[in-house]
Formats: structure tokens, C-alpha cells, sequence
């Protein structure tokens, strides 16, 4: 369960966020992380929030984000927010860290997919970013806040979500571990 001051590191990147405030703490309303991306390059897909946006405040280094087909670097003391339902990445492509605080509002379980992602990637069952096909399937039809791949059209997407989410969930995937965040979804 993600708590307050908790650090997860991915011990292949040293990437590391640190948990300011939890879903919990804040009844739901955001979840704020200190995050520190030593990584260099786009870690993850382009990707689209359903119901979130994301702040973000530089305080080290450069973050780069794309949004809206373009790509844009921000430097300490900046701020973006990167609004949902509109394709967007984020990341760092300095050989410097970029260290900034995010804060995703509403934050409803994303402190808990954080938890399990970086679990994941730790027990080496994400690669380059990208979850395996039936653990996204089960991951964007039982997380709450659900987000999707910008690159494949919405309707085709939740239509293979809604099919084989259940059918990954009956294979024993999760959205959510109790091995990672102590509770399953």
C-alpha cells in the first residue's frame, strides 16, 4: 500500500519516485511524487489519462513532454500540465537527471499501479516500458484510473480491453498485485 514517504526505485534505471502525498491521504483528490529520472529517452508509450491530468514542477535538470504531436523541454522553475483525454508523454533526455514533482489529479489508484509497476519492472516482467499484452488488457479494464495507448484508435482498444481483460483476469493476471501494493484488483 502506497504510504507517505515511501521511495520506489527501478533498480535497472535508478529511476526513483518518492510518494509526497497518497490518493489516501489527499481522499482522493491527487497523488504528488518527487521523481528523479536518471533514465535517458522515452521509457513509455504515448499515452492518453481517461479521467487524469498531470502537473508537473522542474526542480533539476530538463524535462521534456510531448503533447498535442509536438515535443517541448521545460527547465527548473517551469511548470506544465499535461491535460486528460489529449496524448501525451513525458521524459528526460539529458545525460543529467531530471528531478521534478508531479502531481496527478484526481489521484484514485495511480499511487497503487505505480507500486505494482515498479514491482513489475524489478521482478523483470516489463520491458522497455511497455506492460506484456494481457497484463495491459486486465490492467485497463479493472484499474480505476485507466489510460490508454495513443497510438491505436479508442474504440478498437476498449473493445479488445473489455474482451480479453476478463479472459486475462481469468489466466491470472492482475490489474493490481498483492505481492506489489499488499491489496489485488
Amino acid at each position: 500500500m502506497p504510504i507517505k514517504g515511501q521511495k520506489l526505485i527501478d533498480k535497472f534505471t535508478g529511476d526513483t519516485i518518492e510518494f509526497i502525498e497518497t490518493s489516501s491521504d489527499t481522499n482522493g483528490e491527487r497523488v504528488t511524487l518527487k521523481v528523479t529520472l536518471k533514465s535517458k529517452g522515452q521509457t513509455v508509450d504515448d499515452h492518453i489519462h481517461l479521467l487524469q491530468e498531470e502537473n508537473f514542477k522542474i526542480l533539476s535538470g530538463r524535462m521534456t513532454y510531448f503533447l498535442d504531436g509536438k515535443q517541448h523541454d521545460i527547465k527548473v522553475g517551469e511548470e506544465v500540465t499535461l491535460p486528460k483525454n489529449r496524448p501525451h508523454n513525458h521524459y528526460n533526455m539529458d545525460d543529467e537527471p531530471a528531478e521534478y514533482i508531479q502531481q496527478i489529479t484526481p489521484g484514485i489508484d495511480i499511487d497503487f499501479f505505480l507500486e505494482n509497476l515498479f514491482g513489475m519492472i524489478n521482478d523483470g516482467k516489463v520491458k522497455g516500458g511497455k506492460l506484456p499484452f494481457l497484463q495491459a488488457m486486465v490492467t485497463g479494464k479493472y484499474l480505476e484510473s485507466p489510460s490508454r495507448l495513443a497510438s491505436i484508435p479508442l474504440g478498437p482498444q476498449n473493445f479488445l480491453i473489455g474482451i480479453l481483460g476478463p479472459i486475462a483476469r481469468f489466466f491470472g493476471y492482475r490489474a493490481i498485485y498483492k505481492k506489489y501494493t499488499g491489496i489485488e484488483k
